[in-house]
């Protein structure tokens, strides 16, 4: 079992855990390089915006957790293996259950089809994953963490590691000492995520 105390201690200094999907072992990872997303930066896509404006999703926050990290769990399309092992499920419902892990869901007609989650520390954001059951559901609820975390004055958004997914979606990589510093600076922030 992870030790909530041991998981928060572990963001603090630049880890995250992963688990290994053949024996469900946890590790603690810290990349050499950090994907990022420049929060005063981001612009959402045209499509976003499109989608947006018609209001085909409703996005709700820490409405249902344990269906985004589940659904976030539940193999990919094209990848029958998943990291987010039961072990992190519930350390993670832990942390929601203590004001640190939130989620972004998105609702179409009453189900919901896609979200993120990820956990919240100072000024700094620990995006952990996002699943979609329906196109774009996962971008509209990025869409609406960036602003939130914007509203509420926080400094990073942490996107672990890069993937073409988050590229789309604007992330950047940076060094590890620029990750470290940035990370310092933003846990000496004190902000109410809700």
């Amino acid at each position: 079992m992870i030790r909530i105390d041991e998981l928060l201690r572990a963001y603090r200094r630049g880890y995250f855990p992963m688990s290994d999907p053949e024996d469900e072992k946890v590790y603690w990872c810290q990349p050499y390089k950090r994907a990022v997303f420049c929060l005063d930066s981001y612009r959402p896509s045209r499509d976003v915006l499109r989608l947006t404006r018609k209001k085909e999703f409703t996005v709700t926050l820490d409405k249902e957790f344990a269906g985004v990290i589940k659904g976030c769990a539940a193999p990919r399309k094209n990848d029958h293996e998943t990291w987010i092992s039961d072990e992190i499920i519930e350390a993670y419902t832990k942390l929601h259950s203590l004001g640190i892990a939130h989620s972004f869901e998105s609702w179409y007609q009453g189900e919901l089809v896609g979200g993120l989650y990820g956990i919240a520390l100072g000024g700094a954001f620990f995006g952990e994953s996002m699943f979609s059951r329906r196109s774009y559901a996962s971008r509209i609820a990025f869409d609406h963490l960036v602003f939130h975390l914007r509203e509420k004055g926080y400094l990073l958004l942490d996107a672990q590691i890069m993937n073409p997914h988050l590229q789309r979606l604007g992330a950047v990589e940076i060094e590890h000492e620029e990750y470290m510093r940035q990370l310092a600076h933003a846990l000496q922030k004190k902000i109410v995520f809700l």
